[in-house]
């Protein structure tokens, strides 16, 4: 008999405590890089957007509108090649309030050409005649150009909510109050992961056509003919607006993201401290564990060692048990993270949830280290156990 079936026999001596010890390893290994996952997601959220797309918004805060005017002046710069406006709607869904999702109004003759290589048109409705479309928009999107309530709406969002393309939803207002109808006339798919597959869009003519407030942009979208000139051109359109009652604050389309996730504060550093706390709990775990097992069995070492078994292999036995349980259950835990929390929708804001390889393979090493450090002390104890000591418990 090897060290590697003892070490299998041992393991399946007090199958209920091995099983239990597994599943706290497989759910603190889960929770680990499912949190980690989120540090991921966050820093994924970064690099969302492109050198050379600008956002214009009041620099006061997000919050506040900037007048319509101001598009004319922006567009009229040399270093711009188009504009768009994009306004946050916020409405619910009247059958489950719970049920968010992000709903923009955009100005669509110049947003998605200027998104067109970062979503495909899946699915569509037929045009009804002929219908044109401005140039660089995809053609497909015809029948949405031809209808002031029509909505273009992500795959994933459809698929969760049930929708089909042609079908009127509507979504109760908070920002702007009343029931907003919309109907589905085009489905997207995003080429770029971190654009999202749950947002709704819909005509920004159709808000402020049928809303008592006053016609103002959310922010403006501006895309450069030269990324090289986003700086130069961020200082010009901040100068032009500083004196004035809407003073701007312009900057890459990929900083305005980071901007915002800076919002979430020291989140990062809460994770972090949380992930540490669940590590050290399944350590004291996995370590009571192996503790109570190596203790259950002080006679049975006395009697390997008599039967000639080594320090070093009554020591590597007794490793290799705990590491085993530990990285058994790191390994369900930390693949199931990758497989159940990857693609998890956060909202809109940011893109989908993300578990990297690399967490994995950390959470891997983390499980690896657990077993090791747990098992260490036991290890240690039954390795420099006496026989005559060890054989004079009765158990």
């Amino acid at each position: 008999m090897n060290l590697a079936s003892l070490t299998l026999v041992n393991l399946g001596r007090n199958k209920r405590r091995t099983v239990l010890t597994l599943l706290s390893v497989t759910v603190a290994l889960f929770l680990y890089c499912s949190l980690s996952g989120v540090l991921d997601t966050l820093d994924e959220a970064t690099h969302v957007g492109s050198e050379n797309r600008m956002v214009v918004r009041n620099a006061i805060s997000l919050v506040f509108p900037l007048p319509l005017s101001m598009e004319t002046r922006i567009a009229a710069l040399p270093e711009v090649r188009s504009v768009a406006m994009q306004n946050w709607f916020g409405g619910q869904d009247p059958k489950d309030p719970r049920n968010f999702f992000a709903q923009f109004g955009v100005e669509s003759e110049t947003f998605f050409p200027m998104y067109a290589n970062e979503i495909d048109i899946v699915q569509n409705s037929p045009a009804q005649g002929a219908v044109s479309v401005p140039a660089g928009m995809d053609p497909k999107l015809a029948s949405y150009m031809a209808e002031q309530t029509a909505c273009v709406v992500g795959d994933d969002l459809m698929l969760k909510n049930g929708w089909r393309v042609g079908q009127t939803i509507h979504l109760n207002g908070t920002i702007y109050p009343g029931s907003w109808p919309f109907t589905i006339r085009a489905v997207y798919r995003s080429k770029v992961k971190a654009f999202g597959n749950e947002v709704l869009f819909f005509h920004w003519k159709y808000l402020y056509e049928n809303s008592a407030h006053q016609a103002s942009a959310g922010l403006f979208k501006v895309r450069l003919k030269d990324p090289g000139q986003a700086s130069e051109f961020a200082h010009k359109v901040d100068e032009m607006f500083v004196n004035s009652d809407y003073a701007t604050h312009t900057e890459t389309e990929r900083a305005f993201a980071a901007g915002f996730i800076s919002m979430y504060g020291n989140l990062p550093f809460v994770l972090k401290v949380i992930g540490l706390a669940v590590v050290f709990a399944i350590l004291l775990i996995a370590a009571n564990t192996m503790v109570m097992a190596v203790r259950e069995r002080t006679s049975e070492t006395g009697v390997l060692k008599t039967l000639g078994f080594t320090d070093a292999s009554i020591f590597s036995m007794v490793l290799a048990e705990a590491i085993s349980i530990s990285l058994l259950g790191g390994m369900i835990g930390a693949f199931g993270a990758k497989q159940l929390v990857s693609g998890f929708n956060m909202g809109g804001f940011l893109p989908p949830m993300v578990v990297r390889w690399s967490t994995v393979w950390s959470g891997l090493v983390v499980a690896l280290l657990v077993g090791a450090i747990s098992g260490w002390i036991p290890a240690w104890q039954a390795s420099r156990l006496r026989i005559v000591n060890a054989l004079r418990r009765v158990d």
